[in-house]
């Protein structure tokens, strides 16, 4: 599934408002690629009005404001596209719809056209700039494209839908969201991805379940790819890295050599296997299966982890631990931290008590002792004898050249830990949510695959019972 940014639709020159609008949205709602406009869905306007609609409430909007913004954007698009035969047209109208109401908050009128015209299923979003109580205009931020594409493959992966594995940093684009325009050689790289998914077990089964997918397979010196939309034959060794004919028969090969050995733990990408799981409860027991785990959790977490570039199950298990880690190291530092902060408090306390009582102490002792001196200064002597008591309490490591620190010396000592502590609390917030982060993402997915693998027993055995 892609998803662009959001794109902004201008008022052009040499035509009015209103004609920009209907040019917009009657192609969007073109027969032709809606089937006679089956796949037309909208909120709160007609299909129909819908260009009038806009315009009523923007004149409506001027009349309350008063404002006529420079550059002033008329609505805003989204383009939604899904991968070839996952999808029905329905379902992605469904998906679209509820993409359009997230990004708007209900708050804007908009359409979802559904073309069903090409070899991918895709939506057209249009809404209105202008919102329902005609006193504001929707605010499109920086990076809008990141928050699109984040709800658009929450919600695929809530329907059971594929997402676009990302690509590596050096092979994205120069400027993140701009849509490249889709080529014949990137059609038939994505009709051979989805191919692969079929575990084929040969490269000759490969081309036969690309024949199934409507391309056409010219054979001889070179094997070439035409699909029903393609005016003409492209050739394997042209496709890119990974998608030549040597390659792929090349990994068939190693594939088969693989089965030979002896099987090491099976290792899995962790977003392909849970969507495939997620794919497989689609039909009519999804209902049923969706029961057994929280989809939307599933979902968010599986997004938690591509966002992180984490594919792996080992490499969440490692993240999920050192976490955990660095988290009670920040922890044991912080206690340990506020441990000798309220030692030094303390220590400070009987240093000052000390000189202040040492004199009645010397005078005490003087005395003999005296009952009679001591009821007169018993408070000055019990805090003197407790200074005491605590200084040869202290441990060696505490003293200075195997002396009582002085009070400079310990508030020197307390500024420093004190700043340690600050430094190690600055940090413990962020460790605290990322360790929250990963320690919950590992127990969603450990929780699925558990409650799948019991799902998948159940089934077993309701077949086994129904023979």
């Amino acid at each position: 599934m892609a998803a662009t940014r959001i794109i902004p639709m201008h008022h052009n020159k040499g035509k009015t408002v209103a004609q920009c609008l209907k040019d917009r949205i009657d192609y969007a709602e073109n027969g032709e690629k809606t089937e006679n406009g089956e796949f037309i869905n909208s909120y709160a306007c007609d299909p129909e009005t819908a260009e009038e609609e806009f315009m009523l409430s923007k004149r409506e909007y001027f009349e309350l404001t008063g404002r006529t913004p420079k550059g002033d954007v008329i609505a805003y698009q989204v383009r939604q596209s899904f991968k070839p035969g996952e999808i029905t047209p329905e379902e992605a109208n469904q998906i679209g719809y509820e993409l359009a109401m997230k990004l708007t908050k209900g708050n804007h009128a908009f359409i979802v056209a559904t073309h069903t015209d090409r070899a991918h299923i895709h939506n057209h979003i249009i809404w209105n700039s202008t919102d329902l109580n005609c006193t504001r205009k929707f605010r499109n931020i920086i990076g809008s494209f990141l928050v699109v594409q984040h709800i658009s493959d929450q919600l695929c992966l809530e329907h059971g839908l594929s997402v676009i594995k990302p690509r590596p940093r050096k092979e994205r684009e120069k400027f993140p969201g701009h849509a490249k325009r889709k080529t014949l050689r990137s059609d038939v790289c994505e009709a051979i991805d989805i191919a692969i998914t079929k575990n084929p077990r040969s490269f000759d089964e490969l081309l036969l379940l690309l024949e199934e997918a409507g391309y056409e397979i010219k054979r001889g010196k070179h094997i070439s790819l035409k699909g029903e939309n393609q005016k003409r034959f492209v050739r394997m060794d042209t496709l890119g890295t990974g998608y030549s004919e040597s390659e792929l028969r090349s990994i068939f090969e190693e594939v088969q050599n693989e089965k030979q050995r002896p099987k090491p733990k099976k290792e899995f990408d962790l977003l392909i296997n849970i969507q495939e799981k997620l794919a497989q409860g689609k039909g009519r027991g999804y209902e049923n299966w969706a029961k057994v785990f929280n989809v939307k959790q599933i979902a968010q977490t599986l997004l938690f982890l591509e966002q992180n570039g984490i594919r792996d199950y080992s490499v969440l298990e490692e993240k999920a631990k050192s976490s955990s880690a660095r988290f009670e190291e920040l922890s044991a530092t912080i206690k340990s931290a506020e441990k000798r902060l309220a030692e030094i408090a303390v220590l400070k306390t009987h240093i000052i008590n000390y000189s202040k009582t040492r004199d009645v102490y010397v005078a005490y002792r003087k005395s003999g002792y005296s009952k009679k001196f001591f009821e007169a200064h018993r408070e000055e002597i019990t805090l003197h004898k407790a200074a005491k008591e605590a200084f040869s309490a202290l441990p060696e490591s505490q003293k200075k050249d195997g002396r009582i620190p002085t009070v400079k010396q310990l508030n020197e000592e307390y500024a420093r830990v004190l700043d340690k502590k600050k430094k190690a609390y600055s940090e413990y917030r962020e460790a605290r949510e990322e360790m929250k982060k990963y320690t919950m993402a590992k127990h969603n997915i450990d929780e699925f695959m558990r409650k799948s693998e019991q799902e998948e027993r159940n089934q077993k055995k309701r077949k086994e019972l129904s023979r």
